[in-house]
């Protein structure tokens, strides 16, 4: 069974951190782009972060730049994003995508270039 699964949300006052985890399973990650994304409530879902399946090139939105670090784990077939100095406004759902190679470029990190997501996991900054 092919699955992408989020995991590592919750609650955390701000300044805090969290490590999300991106788990593949029933295929391997390795051939593909991981994108990350968050929707708000209200809001649109935004790309903020990807990795590049060829050289590991890593992007980041200037909203996360500096706190947020994304990674690869091709043994355990898992993408990480670290979270640091969290704040209210990155409270959302997160989500985990694959895309091709062509789709973790730049920092543009188009929604519809991704094509297999997970299910998400919440991330709520708040005292």
């Amino acid at each position: 069974q092919v699955q992408l699964v989020e995991s590592g949300g919750g609650l955390v006052q701000p300044g805090g951190s969290l490590r999300l985890s991106c788990a593949a399973s029933g295929f391997t990650l390795d051939y593909y782009a991981i994108g990350w994304f968050r929707q708000a409530p209200g809001k649109e879902r935004e790309g903020f972060s990807c990795i590049s399946s060829s050289d590991g090139s890593t992007y980041y939105a200037d909203s996360v730049k500096g706190r947020f670090t994304i990674a690869r784990d091709n043994a355990k077939n898992t993408v990480y994003l670290q979270m640091n100095s969290l704040k209210p406004e990155d409270t959302a759902v997160y989500y985990c995508a694959t895309g091709t190679p062509a789709a973790c470029q730049d920092v543009n990190i188009a929604t519809d270039a991704f094509d297999y997501w997970g299910q998400g996991t919440q991330v709520t900054v708040s005292s």
